[in-house]
């Protein structure tokens, strides 16, 4: 044979075989691979434990990560090891050397929206939007998840307020063990906006039923009657500890708290890792983390919001199907946007539809999700 004629049919045959390889990995009947780091194969739903208005679906895995280097704002303001100040105060910081310095990074005046955090502690620090640091001038929410790295210089940190009619001697915060309901949380993770943030705390939901649909029992008359009953301060922790809502929530969350224990106690292999969060016949929320040990930190201070919400929802007694909730284990596709610090984190937010979906990847040692939340616009 011709070797030019040979040439060209080696030609040819390496770029069918070539081409047939990429029509294989690229069939859009196949599945995508999946990310590095998403564990959304070994995600299973459990049936869900009911109460009122409220159904919570536990999602549990056979696998994990290991997140016990992680810090919690909990921890770390209990345990001093993180201080978050007003902008443009000075304070000292003791080192475990106890050596000591003074943060004053940023002398700007004091502002609404923005504090100063130091991490000292030898681990990296977890934040996530909707966490409440109570103190200094006023009561504050944490503006979106993010990572603090060991080490890092003071950082401005991008809050919300939660608290108006105070603006008062006080600079350092300390921990609330809080964490706001999803109407509230929503605005600030994903509109970001002051008014639209108060505007959900004085309207308890950003939830509009459709026709006529059973009262709430912390409707926007009882919530403004309540923080505002101590004036000059509307607080929201008011919200959780007083008594004129004539509503326990208290009460509500060991009722959820003693089922969804006793449901989950006798897994076999597997581990609680998050829940899908449905009120009324709609599944809205879910909270799923890299590792069982890291959602029990924050379960009770999320399941005390989850009842917030639903006390301000209206009591509808419908329960979401099973298949719907596991609906919100999959992963969107639609537009995205992407934050990142270099080393320490990678932050992304996929919006499709009414569905908002926010993750926060740990970048060291190695990439994975360290928390997802999957929301149902309002």
């Amino acid at each position: 044979m011709d070797r030019s004629v040979f040439s060209a049919l080696l030609t040819m045959l390496l770029g069918a075989s070539a081409a047939g390889a990429l029509g294989f990995a690229l069939s859009p009947n196949s599945p995508p691979p999946e990310r590095a780091g998403h564990p959304e194969s070994d995600w299973r739903i459990l049936e869900p434990i009911t109460y009122e208005n409220i159904s919570v679906f536990p999602v549990v895995s056979s696998t994990g990560y290991d997140t016990d280097n992680f810090l919690t704002l909990d921890e770390g303001l209990a345990s001093g090891e993180v201080v978050i100040r007003e902008q443009g105060s000075d304070g000292m910081v003791r080192h475990r050397d106890d050596s000591s310095r003074i943060i004053s990074d940023y002398r700007g005046a004091a502002a609404v929206n923005q504090l100063v955090l130091v991490n000292r502690s030898k681990r990296p620090l977890v934040l996530l939007a909707g966490e409440l640091v109570s103190g200094g001038k006023q009561d504050r929410i944490i503006g979106k998840d993010r990572i603090v790295p060991v080490g890092a210089p003071p950082l401005p940190l991008n809050v919300f307020c939660v608290e108006h009619g105070r603006w008062s001697s006080g600079s350092q915060f300390i921990a609330s063990k809080t964490i706001v309901h999803p109407s509230v949380r929503e605005k600030a993770a994903v509109d970001q906006e002051q008014t639209e943030v108060w505007g959900a705390v004085r309207g308890g939901t950003t939830f509009k039923s459709a026709g006529s649909a059973p009262a709430a029992r912390l409707n926007s008359d009882v919530l403004s009657q309540t923080i505002s009953s101590a004036a000059p301060t509307e607080s929201y922790e008011k919200v959780y500890t007083s008594r004129s809502t004539g509503v326990s929530i208290d009460e509500f969350v060991e009722q959820i708290a003693t089922r969804f224990s006793r449901q989950t106690s006798h897994l076999k292999g597997e581990r609680v890792v998050g829940v899908v969060v449905a009120y009324g016949g709609e599944v809205a929320w879910s909270d799923i983390f890299a590792s069982s040990n890291l959602f029990e930190l924050y379960w009770n201070k999320l399941l005390r919001s989850y009842v917030v919400e639903a006390l301000a929802r209206p009591s509808l007694r419908e329960v979401a199907s099973r298949d719907d909730a596991a609906n919100f284990l999959r992963r969107l596709k639609g537009a995205e946007r992407q934050e990142t610090e270099p080393d320490v984190y990678s932050w992304r937010e996929i919006t499709q539809g009414r569905l908002t979906q926010i993750e926060l990847d740990a970048l060291e040692p190695k990439q994975f999700t360290l928390h997802r939340l999957l929301l149902r616009r309002t």
